[in-house]
C-alpha cells in the first residue's frame, strides 16, 4: 500500500481579505504525478506554498510528508522542506555562481560535509538531468531548459518524498518542454511525487496523468 504523502481538508486560504482558496481537499500518494490545473489567479501556487509552508491558512488541516501544517513550528518548516523539491517557473538559481555551486550550496544548506560525497552526488545528478559536462558553465550561459534542468537537479539532490512544480515549462520552448516533462514523469516512475502547476493543457494530453481542478476542487481525469 502505497504511503499518503499530501492530505488536504476543508482548506480555505487568505491572503489579507481575499479569499484565494476555498473548501479545498486533496490528496497524493508515494509516486504519483498529479498535474494541479485552473485558469491564472485561482490559486494553484498558492496552493503550493501553502505544501512548503510559505503561506498560512486559516481552516481546514494540511499534512505534508508527515507534518501537520496546523501545528508546524518556524524551527521545523526546514526539515519539513528537506523531504520536498520546489521547482520554479523562473528557476531561481544563484546568479552569482557556477552550475556545481549552485547544488553544493544546496548540499551544504542541508548539512553535507564531505567533498567527495558533495561531488559524487552532483555529478549523478547532473546525469540524470542531461547536464553532465556543464558544471562550470553560469546561469547565463545555460539556454532556458538547461537552467530548468539545474534547478529540478537542485530539486532532486537531497532525494525528497515530492516534487513540487510551479509552472516549471512556462517559460520553455516546445522542445524544452517535453525535455523537462520526460524528466519529471522519468521520476515519478522511480517512486518520487510529482505535484505540477501548470495551465498548458496540450502538454497535459502529450504527458497525461491525474489532474486536480484547483476551481473546481476535484479530479477531473486520470
Amino acid at each position: 500500500m502505497n504511503k499518503t504523502l499530501i492530505k488536504i481538508t476543508d482548506l480555505t486560504v487568505y491572503r489579507k481579505e481575499n479569499k484565494v482558496l476555498s473548501g479545498v481537499n486533496f490528496s497524493l500518494e508515494q509516486g504519483e504525478f498529479v498535474y494541479l490545473t485552473g485558469r491564472v489567479g485561482s490559486g494553484k501556487s498558492s496552493l503550493l506554498k501553502v505544501m512548503y509552508a510559505d503561506e498560512t491558512f486559516k481552516t481546514g488541516s494540511v499534512e505534508v510528508a508527515d507534518y501537520d501544517l496546523k501545528k508546524i513550528k518556524q524551527d521545523q518548516i526546514p526539515y519539513l522542506r528537506r523531504k520536498l523539491g520546489i521547482v520554479f517557473q523562473d528557476y531561481k538559481l544563484l546568479t552569482d555562481r557556477n552550475v556545481y555551486d549552485n547544488l553544493r550550496f544546496v548540499l551544504e544548506a542541508s548539512g553535507e560535509r564531505s567533498k567527495s560525497g558533495i561531488k559524487n552526488k552532483i555529478y549523478n545528478i547532473l546525469e540524470t538531468v542531461g547536464l553532465q559536462g556543464k558544471e562550470t558553465r553560469m546561469p547565463f550561459e545555460l539556454s532556458g531548459g538547461e537552467q530548468q534542468s539545474v534547478g529540478i537537479a537542485r530539486a532532486l539532490i537531497n532525494k525528497p518524498h515530492l516534487i513540487l512544480a510551479d509552472e516549471p515549462t512556462g517559460n520553455l520552448d516546445d522542445k524544452s518542454s517535453e525535455n523537462i516533462m520526460n524528466l519529471l514523469h522519468k521520476v515519478s516512475e522511480k517512486g518520487t511525487s510529482v505535484l505540477m502547476a501548470t495551465h498548458d493543457t496540450g502538454l497535459i494530453k502529450k504527458f497525461p496523468a491525474k489532474v486536480f481542478d484547483v476551481e473546481l476542487n476535484q479530479f477531473i481525469s486520470n
